[in-house]
């Protein structure tokens, strides 16, 4: 689905402009994003393989739950929204806790170039698996994994053709801080 987006500088401020996401994409420009990482009292994390029909990364196993905020919406309240949609989990932003900011350029095609800001967030998983509900069109499957295998798959660069290529540091930075949450 196309949407309105903010568009940001290199430094990820806002220009004052809105585009498509679609033109955002096709053009390089940066925007906002919010990454929802779930982890759970016993120390597994939720993951998400990414739908078959999706543009970039189709079936690849990425964050719990992904997307883009909308022009002139708070990056907190996109984080709930997209919890929402795409794993039917209601939440408030008390519930997720900031841990970074990361900027991140992708080219996938000659017409799909990600410029983004990846706006990452924990949130403590406290519903069994079964009690979500994924949405079709983004999410292929969901799956909890002990933080240790995807410490190994991914910080340790074990099982690269599984995970989106978010790099080492972003994965880093995910373990990190799910261990000191534990």
């Amino acid at each position: 689905m196309d949407e309105l987006v903010d568009i940001l500088d290199s430094e990820g401020k806002f220009t004052g402009r809105t585009g498509l996401k679609s033109e955002a994409h096709e053009n390089g420009w940066f925007h906002a994003t919010v990454h929802i990482w779930f982890f759970t009292s016993d120390g597994s994390v939720l993951i998400q393989q990414r739908a078959k029909n999706k543009d970039a990364h189709p079936l690849l196993w990425d964050v719990s739950v992904a997307g883009h905020v909308g022009a002139g919406e708070q990056i907190e309240d996109a984080a709930v929204r997209e919890v929402k949609e795409e794993i039917g989990l209601e939440i408030i932003n008390a519930d997720l806790q900031e841990i970074g900011i990361f900027k991140a350029i992708h080219k996938h095609t000659e017409n799909l170039l990600d410029c983004e800001f990846h706006h990452v967030f924990l949130g403590k998983l406290n519903l069994p698996l079964s009690a979500l509900i994924k949405q079709v069109s983004e999410v292929a499957e969901l799956k909890l994994i002990p933080l240790i295998r995807f410490s190994e798959e991914t910080w340790g660069l074990a099982n690269l053709g599984k995970y989106v290529p978010h790099g080492a540091e972003y994965y880093k930075t995910i373990i990190k801080a799910v261990k000191e949450r534990l």
